[in-house]
């Protein structure tokens, strides 16, 4: 900083106040300065600076899966909100491991972050009450979390999937659902099972099945449901990569969707499409997602002393062509 001063031929103070932004400077001596720094290759110490001011510019993110394409469009919205506000996101993957996800979050910790935003594992405890920077939690919670959220309304996404099946004429519904412990998998189930308890359709228990979040738990239930009897003329699988190991289950059982059995899925990724045949799903905004938890950390960073808010996004029915109509007998 010396150097830059000297180069500029302004005081320290000066040059602190441009690099620091902590107060106004003449737009002669900023450009001056600036063009210093340009000149001199100077690169703040992010770490020293973090020391002094008790936190650093970094916000760090946890996701559970980084290979389940629903999360990175959250990413991609954090990532573009926190860098209009000149702060830098560190991604941690945590591969549905909770100690994995506790050793992050205790190490990002000791790199002062501005805050720390988390979308929990599925085996997750209470990770993020502890004292430290904020937290945001996305898409869902941990065990007795009490602090912000931001998630979308699956609850009444698992309605809307029940309801467009039972106007298209199915009432042997099987479902693929997500592992039941997950509040936003849960949700989704209990939307569903209200739609049908409003047609007075009721659903066995054997026609409900357990599943991860990913392609192969979805072939492992489809699985399961296609062996029952009577088989089941729909599935509503709790995300499109549910959706998209039912689509192989139904393959290797000979069977046609839409023709044989119906499929719709929770997430409307933009692959799904491409899919044959292209799936009906549940959108849920990803990116809105994002965006709207990466505000709301910076706000709590910046002082935000209101009660801890629970922010939930809408999702909407997009129909494609893995639902057919059946006749009513």
């Amino acid at each position: 900083m010396h150097q830059i001063a000297k180069w500029a031929n302004v005081s320290l103070g000066t040059v602190s106040h441009v690099i620091n932004n902590t107060a106004p400077v003449r737009e002669p001596l900023r450009q001056r300065v600036l063009e210093a720094i340009r000149s001199l290759g100077y690169q703040p110490n992010q770490l020293s600076r973090g020391l002094r001011l008790n936190r650093t510019n970094m916000i760090g993110m946890i996701i559970p899966d980084i290979t389940n394409p629903f999360f990175p469009a959250i990413v991609r919205g954090v990532e573009d909100v926190a860098y209009k506000s000149s702060y830098r996101l560190v991604l941690c993957n945590a591969d549905n491991d909770p100690d994995k996800e506790i050793t992050y979050l205790n190490e990002l910790k000791s790199y002062l972050p501005a805050g720390i935003l988390l979308i929990p594992s599925e085996n997750a405890t209470d990770l993020a009450n502890a004292p430290g920077p904020p937290v945001v939690c996305i898409d869902r919670c941990p065990a007795n979390w009490k602090g912000d959220t931001v998630t979308v309304a699956n609850e009444e996404g698992g309605y809307r999937a029940g309801r467009f099946l039972l106007q298209m004429g199915h009432r042997r519904i099987g479902v693929a659902a997500g592992p039941h412990h997950l509040a936003n998998a849960a949700e989704r189930l209990a939307g569903f099972l209200r739609a049908l308890r409003e047609a007075n359709v009721t659903s066995e228990p054997e026609y409900i099945q357990e599943s991860r979040f990913d392609r192969e738990g979805g072939h492992s239930s489809t699985h399961r449901l296609l062996q029952l009897l009577p088989c089941p003329t729909a599935i509503f699988a709790a995300n499109d990569l549910i959706a998209l190991g039912a689509l192989s289950a139904v393959r290797e059982f000979k069977l046609n969707c839409p023709r044989d059995v119906s499929i719709i899925g929770f997430d409307a990724l933009d692959w799904t499409e491409f899919t044959d045949p292209a799936l009906t799903s549940i959108y849920q905004p990803g990116y809105q997602l994002g965006c709207t938890a990466a505000r709301l950390l910076l706000a709590r960073i910046e002082g935000m002393n209101k009660p801890p808010q629970k922010i939930v996004l809408q999702t909407e029915l997009r129909i494609r062509n893995s639902v057919l109509r059946i006749p009513q007998t």
